[in-house]
């Protein structure tokens, strides 16, 4: 093992609403964070998206499957070390270990599978920098859900503040990270996030998102149908738990023939019920404050919509408590990548089910000859 010392990590993380990748540096030795960089997003482009999104939520079953999504991959790569390599040249840091998320295509914790798109052998390559990427797949293996691993960054950050607390990060899908008096975790997908709000609007607007929630919040609730996506067998599994983008995708069908603000509103609505409801049903103790972060801290729709449904409850973006909402995900992977190579832990017994402490992430360093 190397010797404890701060590094300087760089976070890439490409979210399941396909937006594009966010990219964050921090300084850290896995345990507290001392310093925070400099974050960007860079969306992808429309035809490497259409890609991505054609082969997602499906295990490829086929030599042509597997060859379509390693050549989806290299594209993938090859995106991310443009973005390394930018970052370097406009922010003139340096970067010892990146930390690659890549993108999910199918993850089934039944099945003990899980696969994300991103080359770390080939981002090294790329960049010159050692890389840390598949951080999923050593808890997926022993049993695990193979993920939400963000709970070990969220207790690092929130360290400093009044406990219990809980963090749910509204992303394609939304989890929750809840932090008890004493610094134990508890972990879990509470069910869709910006992704199923974002498929609403492409479908029936030709937007990318619902942006600010404007739609939304022009749109009535249908309430019954809201009450009808809650029967989900989803949520009554017991926590820890994980979903897919595809988890949901059957019963969203129920939003066909609203209009497509009251659609918006309706399935907004849904995530904020699906967090809500899994905070009260399922967390060991109720915590006064639910900071909120990722793209739905964004959406001042999602927000009201949370703070009706939890009236009892301080609902505040991450931002408000001196973090950054954006970059928050992509410092997570930065932080993890920096616990593999001091084999820390990244996933528990309480936030992905998984027996022991996992260690998890693939290290990856080109050596130039």
């Amino acid at each position: 093992m190397e010797a404890i010392k701060t590094l300087n990590a760089l976070g890439l993380l490409s979210g399941s609403s396909i937006q594009g990748v966010d990219a964050a540096l921090i300084s850290t030795d896995g345990v507290d964070v001392y310093d925070y960089g400099p974050c960007v997003n860079v969306p992808y482009d429309e035809a490497l998206r259409d890609k991505i999104r054609s082969v997602i939520g499906r295990k490829p079953e086929s030599e042509e499957e597997l060859a379509r999504i390693a050549e989806i991959e290299r594209e993938i790569t090859e995106f991310h070390a443009r973005i390394v390599k930018d970052f370097i040249a406009d922010y003139d840091v340096k970067i010892d270990v990146i930390g690659f998320e890549g993108h999910t295509v199918y993850n089934n914790p039944a099945e003990h599978y899980t696969l994300q798109m991103g080359d770390g052998a080939l981002l090294s390559e790329l960049t010159g920098i050692k890389v840390v990427n598949k951080f999923h797949k050593a808890d997926i293996l022993a049993g695990g859900q193979g993920g939400p691993l963000e709970p070990v960054y969220h207790a690092a950050v929130c360290s400093d503040m009044g406990k219990p607390i809980a963090v749910v990060n509204i992303a394609g899908l939304s989890n929750v990270t809840w932090i008890g008096s004493y610094g134990e975790m508890m972990a879990f997908d509470t069910g869709p996030g910006n992704a199923a709000i974002n498929d609403w609007v492409r479908k029936h607007a030709g937007m990318d998102m619902d942006y600010n929630g404007k739609l939304a919040i022009t749109g009535t609730v249908n309430e019954q149908i809201v009450a009808s996506l809650m029967r989900h067998k989803y949520f009554g599994k017991y926590p820890p738990k994980s979903a897919d983008r595809e988890t949901f995708k059957e019963k969203l069908e129920h939003l066909e023939g609203l209009s497509l603000e009251d659609g918006a509103a309706t399935v907004t609505a849904f995530v904020a019920e699906s967090i809500a409801y899994s905070i009260l049903m399922y967390l060991p103790e109720i915590p006064k404050i639910l900071l909120v972060c990722g793209g739905g801290a964004k959406n001042p729709t999602i927000l009201r919509f949370l703070r009706q449904r939890l009236p009892d409850m301080i609902v505040k973006t991450v931002s408000e408590e001196g973090l950054n909402s954006e970059a928050l995900g992509a410092q997570s992977i930065a932080f993890q990548a920096v616990r593999r190579l001091y084999y820390l832990p990244i996933s528990f017994p309480t936030t992905t089910g998984v027996s022991e402490p996992m260690v998890g992430g693939q290290i990856s360093e080109y050596v130039r000859l």
